[in-house]
């Protein structure tokens, strides 16, 4: 068993071996590329925010101008979507408070006719009236 651990490590350290030829170079390169990426967004930063645009060539003004002109594309665009949903939201709420609307008003019809005792007394001379001594005299 002993052995088997030894050959299984002395076969990893030598893969180890033959997959990093070089890695200081690459590291290298790959570091000046990332510097070059950071110097080129932070000129673009200071550009937007109006600093050393004087010195932008003609190039890179059309660059810029197509950014900006991307950035209101998504603005617009997201500002529809949400305008877009609000009215969504706004329908749902009328339609919401128009079935509300329309139940209340059943229930006031149904509470009109309930204590509508008008059209179920009508035949009836006075009926509220009670007949003692004092109501004769005055009629």
């Amino acid at each position: 068993m002993q052995g088997m651990i030894e050959k299984y490590m002395k076969s990893s350290q030598e893969v180890h071996a033959q997959v990093e030829p070089n890695p200081p170079q690459e590291t290298q390169e790959e570091i000046s590329m990332l510097k070059q990426e950071v110097h080129l967004l932070q000129k673009g930063l200071r550009y937007m925010f109006g600093e050393g645009v004087g010195d932008m060539t003609l190039d890179e003004l059309h660059a810029l101008e197509r950014h900006l002109e991307i950035w209101i594309y998504h603005i617009r665009s997201a500002k529809m979507q949400i305008m877009f949903q609000e009215i969504q939201l706004l329908r749902n709420k009328e339609g919401v408070l128009k079935a509300a609307n329309e139940f209340l008003q059943e229930k006031i019809i149904e509470q009109s006719e309930i204590f509508d005792v008008g059209p179920i007394i009508e035949g009836v001379p006075y009926p509220l009236t009670i007949q003692n001594e004092i109501f004769q005299i005055f009629s």
